[in-house]
C-alpha cells in the first residue's frame, strides 16, 4: 500500500476519511502491463474531489505513484482513494487542508473471467437507495448502502441483485451498472439522484454513440426489466457480463435473456479498452 507516496500500511484515525467516509475512491484494471481508461478514472477522481470540495492538487505525484507501483506486477486491480485529510471539529471540514491519496494493489476477482463466458444470475435487492442528488454518481466513501445490498445478496443463491432507489426506479446492482435492450432500443437508468455513474458505464455510452446506437437515459421500475430481450451488467473489472436470468422473490416473477446484442456490443468495447488504454511501461 502507498500513502501519499510512501510505501506504509497505516494512516492517521484522524483522517476523515475513518471517521466520516469523507473522500472518494476509483478501481481500474491492470492488465497486459497497461491500465484501461486510466484518463477517465483520473477525470472521474477529479470530478468527485470538485464535487466534495476537496481540494487535491497532487495529480502528477499521484500517476507517477501509481505508474511505478506496477512495474513487475502483472495483472490486478488498483484501487486508489483520496481522503479530505485530518483536521476540523466534527463534521465541520474547516482546518483539514492536507487531503490525502492511498494506492492499493488487489487480485482481479477469478470468477468475472466466467461470468463473462457463461453469464450471471440475477434477483431484486430488498434493499433500496436513497436518493441524494448532491452525491448522485460520484463513487464516495460511504457504501453502507452497498455493504447492506452484500449481506442480504449472501442470503440467496444468485450472482448479483437489481437495486432500486426508493421510488421503485432501477439504479445499478451491488458492483455494476445496466444496460437493456427491448424493442430494438438499448437503456440504461437515470443516476441523477442516485447510484454511481461508473468509468465503464461512461464508456459504454461514448461508444455507443460512435456507432450510432441510441440508448436512453431512463427512470423505469423493475417491470421493465421483465419485458426487455437483453440485459447486461458492466463495471471497470469486469467490462461487459451478460445476465442469463432474472428472477424478482416478491412474486417469483422470471425472465431469461438472448446476449446476441451483448455479445456484439462486447466486441465493440473490446477494441475500445484496447485504444485507449495506458502503458505503464
Amino acid at each position: 500500500m502507498i500513502v501519499n507516496g510512501q510505501q506504509q500500511q497505516h494512516i492517521t484515525i484522524a483522517d476523515r476519511g475513518v471517521q466520516y467516509g469523507d473522500g472518494c475512491f476509483t478501481t481500474m484494471a491492470f492488465r497486459n502491463a497497461q491500465i484501461e481508461f486510466f484518463d477517465a478514472h483520473i477525470e472521474r477522481l477529479k470530478f468527485s474531489c470538485k464535487t466534495l470540495n476537496i481540494q487535491f492538487n497532487k495529480w502528477t505525484e499521484l500517476t507517477t505513484c501509481i505508474f511505478n507501483s506496477l512495474q513487475g506486477v502483472s495483472a490486478c486491480v488498483v484501487k486508489v482513494m483520496i481522503t479530505r485529510g485530518a483536521g476540523g471539529r466534527g463534521y465541520s471540514p474547516e482546518g483539514a487542508l492536507e487531503p490525502n491519496y492511498i494506492i492499493s494493489q488487489h487480485p482481479i476477482p477469478a470468477h468475472y473471467a466466467q461470468w463473462q463466458n457463461i453469464g450471471i444470475k440475477l434477483t431484486v435487492s430488498p434493499i433500496q437507495l436513497a436518493k441524494q442528488p448532491l452525491l448522485a454518481g460520484i463513487k464516495h466513501l460511504n457504501r453502507l448502502e452497498q455493504v447492506f445490498i452484500k449481506q442480504a445478496l449472501l442470503e440467496s443463491d444468485f450472482d448479483d441483485a437489481v437495486v432500486c432507489d426508493t421510488q421503485q426506479n432501477i439504479i445499478e446492482t451491488s458492483v455494476a451498472n445496466l444496460f437493456w435492450y427491448k424493442d430494438k432500443h438499448w437503456f440504461t437508468a437515470d443516476l441523477s439522484e442516485s447510484g454511481v455513474q461508473g468509468v465503464m458505464r461512461n464508456q459504454i455510452l461514448a461508444e455507443m454513440r460512435q456507432q450510432g446506437l441510441e440508448c436512453h437515459i431512463v427512470n423505469h421500475d423493475i417491470r421493465e426489466l421483465f419485458g426487455a430481450q437483453e440485459l447486461f451488467v458492466c463495471n471497470s473489472l469486469m467490462t461487459i457480463v451478460p445476465v442469463t436470468c432474472l428472477v424478482n422473490p416478491l412474486n417469483q416473477q422470471h425472465k431469461s435473456y438472448l446476449k446476441e446484442q451483448t455479445t456484439a456490443l462486447k466486441q465493440i468495447l473490446l477494441a475500445a479498452i484496447k485504444r485507449k488504454a495506458v502503458s505503464v511501461r
